[in-house]
């Protein structure tokens, strides 16, 4: 492993010595939402998703009803399926994307009537974009002296600069208000065509304002040859480039060397899919930087491939690398970072400590010394298994977290396969025995080696919506699914050239039994984690058992406990946010099913943060889509979240007390 750098004590004097000013305080990046408000994607930059708030608590929650709702397709758009966005609430208005232009919306926090909207038309260059749908949201900057700012990415992969008051765009700001992210980023980019772009909502810290990158899904990439996916930072009031992270690093750069055979010159991807997270009072930001070309197969990027798949600490400032962590060497199982780390001050055996942890789909929680970058538990260099795929590059060891332990499976082993009754295990059994199955790190195989189908294995244990962490308890709460997936690589020329793609299916592929997913339930999970001792507290089944599971003929008679649900819109891949209140667990479920009023639809469910005890749910009419967000306003609280899903139109619904 690579060493890394520690932050210098005057970097650490000066960052607090700056520490942001909001009306005249100090905002902790990891002390939640203030003054019943939400300025962050997050809550705060920390990205803890906690509130204070308490008038809708255990002994109510039940009673909230529907307070108003918006529909996209009110503004004219195409329907929209999956809407992703949490909108901020500053000052009586939520600010928010929505639609299938990503509108940025300011909507009335006490009534949900439409105050602005800003539509950029970008005509083929939105058309071919990779990144399409709603985004997750807006940024939000002030100077407390009344120059109130919206920031936000279109689907074209431009930044624009809204004034907050009227959503026009401020003159100031790059070029009238807009800056091409698809150019002046030291690469060469094709201003439509080019495969980059990004759904997160922008961090701002500071003066600054910083933009991740996506692309199109890596499963199986057409080239070798992609867009890279680099980090950049822009100043709030003009929109000066302050500094780019080269994720891939240049020649001569820290990390090039583990870009072997020159393969930094064309391998694409390594962006920031998710989102990011700040330590204003230390002036660092923190990175989780996902795979490189392609998700499965690295035979054209020989190495271990720095900073694929890695959390990097910045200098907020200057964009300098402050220190970094690996998880996965020379990436192969789409085990890239999803989402943004968490922030936390705990009194860890005796001492004080500024920690930063890293949810991941292998189900682990990596947890740091957010200044240092030193592991808070030993994580342990273990021996894998090399791979028999020809020409791959094969790291000996990976990183194995001793502490927390793992939230969700790893592997699958015949003990973990469905057994509702004897045949359906027979059944299963016989469907796993056709697939290579180990411990995580298990490399992928070509079809047909030792007469397997592929390898089997469990991703996307937490996705990008992340986890919850508790300031005031020190609890850290993380939804996750158990999701099968299938990685069987083929050459196939007239699909890429790339040496071998995936030729299983794989992304995604629930391999089901009677309808039912191979494994045994739960299927989602919400895990909770005293981060003082980094122990897991409490684990239960979140979401309602599916239709397809209570009403299967081959289940007549038998009792199936809750099951849990695969999260996001119609039970994707994309998981389940988790709101925090002072007393509550807040989250939605994923797809749809019949609710026990007969309706179609879902629950937006409440749990005892201490026990996991349900206190309350309330219905949805769709899946939930965006993570669930509150503040207060004219003495009441609401409750807002994204729904829909499947074929449910989009909508985002308000709730509160009656």
């Amino acid at each position: 492993m690579l060493p890394r750098r520690k932050v210098g004590s005057r970097l650490r004097l000066t960052a607090l010595a700056a520490g942001l000013l909001i009306g005249g305080s100090v905002i902790s990046a990891q002390q939640g939402a203030k003054d019943g408000e939400w300025h962050a994607y997050g809550g705060d930059l920390g990205q803890t998703h906690y509130s204070p708030l308490d008038q809708i608590n255990k002994d109510n929650f039940n009673r909230i009803e529907v307070a108003w709702r918006f529909k996209p397709t009110n503004l004219g758009d195409r329907p929209d399926f999956n809407m992703q966005a949490t909108p901020l609430m500053v000052d009586g208005v939520l600010y928010l994307t929505a639609g299938s232009h990503r509108n940025v919306v300011a909507l009335d926090a006490r009534t949900g009537e439409m105050r602005w909207i800003y539509r950029l038309e970008e005509g083929k260059r939105a058309e071919a974009s990779v990144r399409k749908l709603s985004a997750r949201g807006v940024g939000y900057w002030t100077d407390g002296k009344g120059d109130d700012r919206i920031f936000f990415v279109t689907i074209g992969y431009q930044l624009v600069c809204l004034d907050a008051k009227t959503g026009h765009p401020v003159p100031g700001f790059g070029k009238q208000g807009i800056i091409d992210l698809k150019a002046g980023g030291d690469q060469v980019l094709d201003p439509i065509l080019a495969e980059i772009g990004w759904n997160g909502s922008p961090v701002v810290a500071r003066d600054v304002v910083i933009v991740g990158a996506a692309h199109r899904g890596g499963s199986n990439p057409r080239t070798k040859e992609n867009a890279k996916g680099y980090i950049r930072a822009f100043d709030t009031r003009t929109g000066k480039q302050l500094w780019i992270f080269h994720t891939i690093p240049q020649p001569g750069e820290f990390g090039n060397e583990t870009w072997e055979k020159d393969s930094w010159s064309y391998t694409g991807h390594t962006g920031v899919w998710g989102q990011f997270t700040v330590d204003q009072d230390l002036g660092i930001v923190y990175l989780p930087v996902e795979d490189p070309t392609g998700d499965y197969v690295g035979v054209h990027r020989p190495g271990n491939n720095l900073f694929a798949d890695s959390l990097v600490a910045l200098n907020l400032q200057t964009g300098k690398r402050l220190w970094h962590f690996q998880f996965v060497h020379h990436p192969m199982w789409d085990y890239d970072i999803p989402c943004a780390p968490i922030l936390a001050d705990l009194r860890i055996d005796g001492t004080m400590r500024k920690i930063v942890a890293q949810p991941s789909k292998e189900g682990w929680l990596y947890v740091f010394d957010r200044q240092t970058g030193e592991p808070i538990w030993p994580i342990e260099e273990r021996p894998v298994e090399k791979g028999t795929v020809p020409g791959e590059w094969y790291s000996p060891t990976q990183p194995h977290p001793t502490k927390p332990p793992s939230y969700e499976r790893q592997g699958i082993t015949e003990n973990d396969l469905i057994d509702f009754t004897p045949e359906i295990k027979a059944e299963a059994v016989k469907l796993w025995s056709e697939y290579k199955t180990g411990p995580i790190f298990t490399p992928p195989i070509v079809i047909g080696e030792n007469g397997k189908q592929g390898l089997l294995y469990v991703a996307n244990g937490a996705n990008w919506p992340g986890g919850s962490y508790d300031p005031e308890t020190g609890m850290l709460y993380v939804y996750s699914h158990t999701l099968t997936r299938v990685i069987g690589l083929v050459k196939d020329p007239k699909r890429s050239n790339m040496d071998f793609i995936s030729g299983s299916g794989g992304e995604d592929r629930v391999l089901s039994v009677q309808g039912m997913p191979l494994v045994k339930p739960p299927w989602g999970r919400i895990s909770a984690f005293n981060m003082a001792k980094g122990e897991l507290v409490w684990q239960i089944a979140h979401g309602e058992t599916p239709d397809y599971v209570r009403n299967n003929p081959a289940l007549k008679g038998v009792t199936i406990p809750r099951t849990g649900r695969l999260g996001g819109a119609g039970g994707s891949s994309g998981g389940i946010g988790i709101l925090l209140t002072k007393t509550l667990l807040i989250s939605g479920e994923g797809g749809v099913f019949t609710t026990p009023t007969g309706q179609r639809g879902a629950m937006l469910r409440a749990y005892d943060k201490a026990t996991g005890e349900e206190r309350g749910a309330v219905y949805m009419p769709g899946s939930q889509t965006g993570t669930p967000m509150t503040y207060m306003l004219g003495g009441k609280q609401y409750i807002v979240v994204s729904t829909g899903g499947g074929n449910i139109q989009a909508e985002m619904l308000a709730y509160a007390l009656p």
